[in-house]
């Protein structure tokens, strides 16, 4: 089942919006002069969303928050199961340094969900259907939903879909692309890190290890090679995706010197053992661009190779 509308009459209302931004455009560019445009374009034309699925005891939000990137920040949100977000709601209401980074909280769900202006922590258990797990995102009860799709918004799952079964993680994803597709939305990305590739004997390993813990990895089996991890996000109708392995990350998008600097934490004797590990994880972005989203220069969005030194 796919997501409700906010309303019939947003998309419309929207068009202004895209004017109001190409208008801006062309002041910059000096086509037109009009000092007072840059005054009517939304200020959320500068700040994304970012909703973490199965962020468990992630930091991430206290990082951006306390950076120089904080003021594009429009909110954060976080789902888990409700056992791990009631841990993390009750760290956060009793520890002072999260506290303040947070602000004025409110506890909810019986203590399992919390929610201030910029963070918010909501239970859920992602393997449902959507249309009722993530019912809270688009909820208009009290207030403008969560899910605002005239933002910018990044999905991020770091090891989260592999636990799922393919139908799960797909019908989840599709959920996201079609309330922003239908929504004539702003961009829509995802950040996807996990592992692949595991029907060699580096990968039959690790999957015995996880087995004799109790954990299965239903969502590794359909995706075997690197080509496959992006392929799933354009058969769900992302207009684009890639992937790269930690392996060719490590070698080619690291700077020297911070791989330099790791190095001298703890000697590696054997990079080959390392490499075997990295080639078997892999992070995958995908972009879903619709409405207001096609305008936007997102051609580039991605990791940057780093430069080649040059010898005379």
């Amino acid at each position: 089942m796919l997501p409700p509308p906010h309303d019939n009459n947003a998309p419309i209302r929207l068009t202004d919006n895209d004017a109001a931004l190409a208008k801006l455009s062309a002041v910059r560019q000096k086509y037109l002069t009009d000092q007072f445009i840059q005054h009517f374009v939304p200020r959320s034309n500068n700040q994304l969303l970012i909703v973490s699925l199965g962020a468990g005891s992630d930091t991430r939000f206290w990082k951006l928050a306390t950076s120089s990137q904080k003021d594009c920040l429009s909110a954060y949100v976080e789902i888990d199961f409700p056992e791990i977000t009631m841990k993390k709601a009750m760290s956060i209401k009793k520890n002072k340094t999260l506290n303040d980074v947070v602000g004025d909280v409110q506890l909810g769900r019986g203590g399992s969900a919390l929610s201030s202006p910029l963070y918010h922590l909501l239970p859920a258990d992602l393997r449902l259907d959507p249309s009722v797990a993530l019912g809270s995102l688009i909820s208009t009860e009290n207030g403008p939903s969560l899910l605002d799709p005239s933002l910018p918004t990044l999905l991020i799952f770091e090891c989260v879909l592999v636990y799922m079964s393919p139908q799960e993680s797909n019908r989840l994803l599709e959920w996201f692309q079609a309330y922003f597709s239908s929504q004539n939305g702003a961009a829509l990305g995802a950040i996807v890190y996990e592992m692949f590739g595991l029907g060699d004997s580096f990968g039959r390993v690790m999957v015995s290890n996880l087995k004799t813990r109790q954990v299965s990895l239903p969502g590794a089996e359909p995706y075997p090679t690197l080509e496959s991890l992006p392929s799933r996000f354009l058969n769900l109708k992302f207009t684009a995706a890639l992937a790269l392995t930690l392996k060719d990350i490590r070698r080619n998008y690291i700077d020297a010197e911070e791989l330099a600097r790791i190095s001298k934490l703890e000697m590696l004797d054997e990079v080959e053992e390392l490499e075997l590990v990295l080639e078997h994880y892999a992070i995958t972005w995908s972009l879903s661009l619709s409405g207001t989203g096609l305008k936007a220069p997102w051609g580039d969005w991605g990791l940057k190779r780093k430069q080649q030194q040059q010898y005379d």
